[in-house]
C-alpha cells in the first residue's frame, strides 16, 4: 500500500457514493448491519466508515438509546457521510485514526469496519485498538474483499489500466482493496491482537451496473485509482475510463452487466 492509497478526496467521495456504493456496497452493508443489530448494542464504534453507506444502513436499526460514533481518517469522506446521513442524535462523527483511536478502553459493544482494515498501515495494531476500546464479551465484525480475481469488474478494469499503461501499471484495486484476503493471515492478526474467538464467513454476491460504463467509472473516478492514472498522464482520466468501458462490454456485454462479487465477513469475540 502506498500513502496515495489512503486519499480520498477531491470529487472521489461524491464519485464514490454515486457509483461504486450501489455497484459493490450496498449488499453487504444490509449484512453488516443485520449482524450488528441481531445484537442490540447499545453502543457502537464504527471506523473507516468512508461515505456512510453502513451508517445509512445500520441507524434505524439500533434502539432510541444507543450510541453510535462513526469515525473516519477521510474528513471529505466524514463530512460526505454526515451530509447524507441526516439528524439523528444518537450518532457522533468523528475524524480518528483507527489505529490510534480518541477513545476509552472497555467503551463499545461492537466495533465495526466495511472495507477499511486492508487500507490500515498495521493491520495488528488496528485488531488491537478494537480489542482495547471493546468491552468484554463484545464483538469486532468487519469485512474484506476476497482476491480481485473473485471480484470480476474489479479485475477487467485493472486489466484494462494495465494496457494503457504497460510499463507503469497501476495496481490499486488488487495490491490494497483486495490485497488482504488470506483467511488465515487474517485469523492470525486477530490472533495476535487478543483475539481468540474468531469466525469467518464467505459471502458472495452479484453486482449489477446499468451499463458497462457504470462500474468503469465507479472504479477509475471514484476510488484513489484515479490518482494512480493522473500521476501516470494528467490527462487521460476519461481514455483509460473508456477503455476500462470497452473491456466490461466485450465481457459482460453492452446493455446492463452484471458480475461476480466475493467478501470474508469477520465476527471477533474479545
Amino acid at each position: 500500500m502506498t500513502a496515495l492509497d489512503k486519499e480520498f478526496t477531491g470529487s472521489i467521495p461524491e464519485f464514490y457514493d454515486t457509483y461504486l456504493v450501489p455497484l459493490i456496497f450496498d449488499a453487504y452493508a444490509d449484512d453488516l448491519a443485520s449482524r450488528v443489530a441481531s445484537l442490540a448494542p447499545e453502543s457502537v464504534l464504527e471506523t473507516a466508515a468512508g461515505s456512510g453507506v453502513v451508517p445509512r444502513a445500520l441507524a434505524s436499526r439500533l434502539g432510541v438509546n444507543a450510541r453510535y460514533v462513526v469515525t473516519d481518517l477521510n474528513q471529505p469522506m466524514l463530512d460526505h457521510a454526515a451530509n447524507k446521513q441526516g439528524n439523528d442524535d444518537r450518532i457522533e462523527w468523528h475524524q480518528a485514526d483507527a489505529l490510534d483511536l480518541p477513545f476509552e478502553n472497555n467503551s463499545f459493544d461492537v466495533v465495526i469496519c466495511q472495507y477499511g482494515v486492508m487500507f490500515y498501515p498495521d493491520r495488528v495494531k488496528g485488531c488491537e485498538e478494537a480489542y482495547r476500546v471493546l468491552k468484554p464479551g463484545g464483538q469486532y465484525i468487519f469485512n474484506v474483499w476476497d482476491h480481485i480475481g473473485e471480484n470480476e469488474f474489479a479485475d477487467v478494469v485493472t486489466a484494462a489500466a494495465a494496457k494503457v499503461f504497460p510499463d507503469d501499471p497501476p495496481h490499486f484495486l488488487a495490491r490494497t482493496p483486495h490485497g488482504y484476503h488470506d483467511v488465515e493471515a487474517i485469523r492470525d492478526d486477530l490472533n495476535a491482537a487478543g483475539f481468540s474467538d474468531v469466525s469467518v464467513d464467505t459471502m458472495e454476491e452479484v453486482s449489477r451496473a446499468p451499463s458497462p460504463r457504470h462500474p468503469a467509472v465507479a472504479y477509475c473516478q471514484g476510488t484513489p485509482l484515479r490518482t494512480e492514472i493522473e500521476a501516470r498522464d494528467a490527462g487521460s482520466l476519461e481514455y483509460v475510463t473508456e477503455r476500462a468501458t470497452e473491456a466490461i462490454a466485450e465481457r459482460f456485454g453492452s446493455g446492463p452487466v452484471s458480475a461476480k462479487i466475493q467478501a470474508h465477513i469477520f465476527t471477533a469475540v474479545r
